[in-house]
């Protein structure tokens, strides 16, 4: 499990058609508030404010093809060579992080293979790294480089 402590921000929100709305710095752009984009926007804080992976080499929810289907991942982080490097499934403080939480970031990974790999829900943090095509579990987030 990673030790995830995000630093504290003050969120730009409003009510916009009787919803939650919460300002994506990322994306430069206003998106409903529900539980999960509430954990992607503290996990994005965290990723440019503590390990301080730049802004611009972070993507966020684009829309990849698993086989047929059409997916979108949460985030996607860059390396300095602007190669895929770490992908980040988002999920709502009530969602336990099983083995399906891990597998279906694993289908995602086929379409777009990273080394690095991490399920979070907020509360809890998972990170792994892959080698020789096995994952391990990482004992914090790797440095950019």
């Amino acid at each position: 499990m990673l030790q995830i402590a995000f630093p504290p921000h003050e969120f730009r929100m409003k009510m916009e058609n009787n919803r939650d709305m919460i300002f994506d710095e990322l994306r430069k752009r206003w998106v409903v508030l529900t539980p999960e984009e509430w954990v992607r926007q503290h996990f994005l804080l965290y990723l440019t404010k503590v390990p301080q992976y730049p802004a611009s080499l972070i993507a966020v929810e684009k829309e990849i093809r698993v086989g047929e289907l059409r997916k979108r991942f949460d985030i996607l982080v860059y390396d300095r060579n602007h190669q895929p490097w770490m992908m980040i499934e988002c999920k709502a403080a009530s969602v336990q992080l099983e083995q399906a939480v891990l597998e279906q970031l694993l289908r995602y990974h086929i379409a777009v293979p990273v080394p690095y790999l991490v399920i979070t829900n907020g509360h809890s943090t998972r990170g792994f790294g892959k080698r020789e095509n096995r994952l391990y579990e990482l004992e914090e987030l790797p440095g950019l480089g």
